[in-house]
């Protein structure tokens, strides 16, 4: 089997579908791309069983047939090209791969395709498009807030519910809370699946800049995403999210309107003097005034910082984990954000005050009780 392709453009397909493959796979074989020949175009598969990624390129090639071929040498080799056409080619009975360059062949060992792991069929149980820039933001917005635990498997993805009247998009790791909903996009059909972080982050790191439209189908198992001439089909974690609605504070009369990025860049300057630990940040809003403090007496450490700030409502007193804080207004996409508060040992919710009025985001922030220091 032989094949010719621009060293540049198989890279560019290559790079995008890459991240999938894992140092120490399940399965040896998954430390190589599936090629596949068929009526000149290349179909190259990369996997590490939850989350496969498909991508397809157009070859000069009169054959068909199928290897399996070492991803990190392949790519190390062509990064390592200048743009030109190269040859492919593979003894069928031995798998050993020849490539030739303008000034240079390079030998290498492929495997047997049959012993790649076969993709999972997506039934189109549920069908969803939308933009690569909406998806882009949902997954921006709430991605950070996914939690670690693996004992907890549903807050380890992003929950997406389909309804009538909206998508919502929820992220939760139990100390804070992240729901992305957007009014543009509907489903008669309403559907709630939970996709994991790991495929989210792959498919947010190859969506092309340009806008161009995303076709999501999905079953109870799994769900495929489809955009130019990129596929990923992820299993979908099989657990009941949190019932989140219950944890949003309903009743919240003290309100904060504070520039963000004004906000955010004091917390990173406080939270340098906060106990390594608790990274606890003392939150003070009186008037138009808001002081925000960190105090680290092991090491004699303490800043604080005023700020002005829109405030309707009664005085308070809040401590907040200032890593939180930090990354919450990092991925907030709004010049102000307003703070919705209620009592010290209650949650804080965040909105963005500039908004896409096809969008609504709510942070929530579990508050940490507070030292009682002067």
């Amino acid at each position: 089997m032989k094949f010719i392709v621009s060293s540049g453009a198989l890279v560019k397909q290559l790079s995008s579908i890459n991240g999938v493959i894992t140092t120490n796979p399940v399965v040896p074989i998954l430390e190589n791309f599936l090629f596949e020949i068929s009526d000149g175009l290349l179909t190259v598969t990369a996997s590490d069983l939850q989350t496969s990624m498909i991508t397809d390129i157009d070859v000069e090639s009169k054959e068909s047939g199928n290897i399996a071929v070492p991803a990190k040498i392949l790519m190390e080799t062509l990064k390592g090209l200048a743009e030109q056409p190269v040859t492919f080619s593979i003894d069928e009975e031995t798998y050993s791969i020849e490539i030739s360059s303008d000034n240079g062949r390079y030998k290498l060992a492929g495997e047997n395709a049959t012993d790649f792991p076969k993709v999972p069929v997506v039934s189109d149980d549920y069908t969803i498009e939308m933009s690569t820039a909406v998806l882009s933001r949902a997954i921006n917005s709430t991605i950070f807030a996914t939690s670690n635990d693996e004992l907890r498997p549903a807050m380890t993805g992003v929950y997406m519910n389909l309804s009538e009247t909206n998508t919502t998009f929820v992220a939760t790791d139990g100390h804070r809370l992240v729901r992305y909903r957007r009014v543009d996009i509907a489903s008669e059909e309403g559907s709630a699946i939970i996709i994991p972080r790991k495929a989210l982050n792959l498919l947010k790191s190859s969506l092309p800049s340009e806008d161009t439209v995303v076709s999501v189908e999905f079953n109870m198992a799994n769900a495929i995403f489809k955009f130019n001439n990129l596929k990923m089909i992820c299993r979908l974690i099989d657990e009941r999210f949190p019932d989140y609605d219950n944890v949003i504070p309903v009743d919240n009369p003290i309100h904060m309107i504070i520039d963000r990025v004004e906000m955010l860049n004091s917390l990173k300057r406080i939270a340098i003097y906060a106990n390594k630990t608790t990274h606890q940040v003392r939150v003070k809003i009186t008037g138009s005034e808001l002081q925000v403090s960190a105090e680290d007496i092991d090491f004699s450490n303490e800043a604080n910082e005023r700020l002005t700030c829109e405030h309707d409502g009664e005085d308070i007193e809040i401590g907040f984990n200032a890593k939180f804080l930090i990354e919450m207004l990092s991925n907030a996409d709004s010049d102000k954000v307003e703070f919705h508060l209620s009592a010290p040992n209650r949650a804080g919710l965040i909105f963005m005050v500039d908004k896409d009025e096809n969008e609504d985001v709510l942070m929530l922030v579990m508050p940490v009780m507070l030292n009682n220091y002067v």
